[in-house]
């Protein structure tokens, strides 16, 4: 498969499984309603976020929320597509990673300029060892990239490290 078609078809994909699962939550779960899959441990929701990870920023003013929330991540996704296209070297565990990344950012970034906000429903509690705030799929995305591109580069270092 042609390399930036291969980027398209990834990016394309994590958006549109975010965007299908939000539609979902949006349209069959009321607003804080509560479904619990796994008793206490995994739980469906409806959580409309006005900020940033784990609302984070939920609190700026409207033009400091236009800046970071808008502005500077479209900003940095577009240098990110930018840089995967252009940086013929990349492995492809790292597009991998930045498409999850970009796919899941823009997701988010959609959100927020059509809702003003980022539907989130998922929350997992494995009995206070892990335990995390409620996110969607497009969370999940960003954050399994970042992995990947963490272990990736662990991992190269190592064998570099060795040769």
């Amino acid at each position: 498969m042609n390399r930036n078609l291969f980027i398209a078809v990834l990016i394309i994909f994590n958006i549109a499984i975010d965007q299908i699962s939000k539609f979902i939550v949006r349209a069959k779960i009321e607003l804080r309603e509560v479904i619990e899959v796994i008793g206490d441990n995994f739980i469906l929701t409806n959580v409309y976020n006005e900020g940033a990870f784990l609302g984070m920023g939920s609190d700026m003013s409207p033009l400091l929320k236009l800046i970071f929330l808008l502005i500077l991540p479209t900003l940095v996704l577009a240098y990110v597509i930018y840089y995967i296209i252009k940086t013929k070297e990349l492995d492809r565990l790292s597009l991998i990673a930045f498409s999850c990344i970009i796919g899941g950012g823009i997701a988010n970034v959609f959100d927020r300029i059509v809702y003003g906000k980022v539907t989130d429903f998922l929350f997992i509690d494995l009995g206070g060892v892990f335990k995390t705030g409620i996110f969607n799929i497009a969370d999940v995305s960003v954050t399994t990239g970042m992995i990947m591109l963490l272990l990736g580069g662990l991992f190269v270092n190592r064998t570099k490290k060795t040769d």
